[in-house]
């Protein structure tokens, strides 16, 4: 490697990194659902890491009150697509990687409009408990490695935070809801899901009443009834989102092995 190859876009990463595992992520194909503050965060790691082709699945504008922890999130941003928003940044980071932004969102309705065979990962950051759920499942049955973040508000502090086997998360209301969800419709992902989750349970230091579609017989509703209402600090829902693309980063380094002389 040469002066300027180390001074190229990519060239601190190779260093480490090594070649092969280079050329498998500028060939690697990861679909991206939800970008918010953990999704968001994933994608940024992902497009700087050298990965070649991202899907980024979001149906949702920016609003006001994401900007404490979103990465579209900016006052210029404030009624834009995020996916359209996060398109532009990744490809300001990375003109030759393709980045399809689809401005919807994956639901157990419209999933067959969704090719999950067609990518090496999926990455799961969405909140819905029903169409995470479907998510699982189909992104599992179509043979793509999958990985999936739990909840991530009501979290402070960073130590906290770790990665299990999706049937391992301890501690996390929102994984507990999902394999609920699953067992009772006698379903469940068909290969290991990798998640990022946080025992750590902390309570609102303000009490903000919950919004008027709250719903608590509903299991579906962990936006509303939980996201929507709970608080977020930047830094831990940015870990999520970093860690999630760390399970993947650190999966192809351990498979590329060591660079040849």
């Amino acid at each position: 490697m040469t002066t300027n190859d180390i001074n190229s876009r990519f060239g601190r990463m190779e260093l480490l990194a090594g070649h092969e595992m280079m050329r498998r992520l500028a060939g690697m194909r990861v679909a991206l659902f939800g970008l918010g503050g953990v999704g968001s965060w994933c994608a940024e790691a992902l497009v700087r890491a050298g990965v070649g082709h991202i899907t980024i699945v979001d149906s949702d504008d920016v609003a006001l009150s994401n900007c404490n922890r979103q990465l579209p999130a900016l006052s210029s941003t404030v009624g834009r697509p995020k996916a359209e928003v996060l398109r532009e940044r990744l490809l300001d980071i990375n003109p030759a990687c393709s980045v399809e932004a689809r401005v919807e969102a994956f639901t157990p309705e419209n999933a067959s409009a969704f090719d999950l065979a067609a990518y090496d990962y999926v990455v799961d950051a969405i909140d819905s408990l029903r169409c995470k759920a479907r998510l699982l499942l189909d992104a599992t049955a179509a043979g793509a490695r999958t990985v999936s973040s739990m909840g991530a508000a009501l979290k402070v502090h960073a130590g906290e935070i770790a990665v299990a086997e999706f049937g391992r998360v301890q501690g996390c209301p929102l994984a507990r809801a999902l394999r609920t969800i699953l067992r009772r419709a006698g379903e469940w992902p068909s290969a290991p899901v990798m998640c990022v989750y946080s025992p750590e349970r902390l309570r609102n230091r303000l009490d903000v009443p919950a919004p008027a579609l709250m719903d608590p017989a509903e299991l579906d509703q962990w936006t509303a009834r939980k996201a929507a209402v709970n608080g977020t600090l930047s830094h831990t829902t940015a870990i999520f989102g970093m860690r999630l693309a760390g399970i993947i980063l650190e999966e192809v380094y351990d498979a590329t092995g060591p660079e040849k002389k």
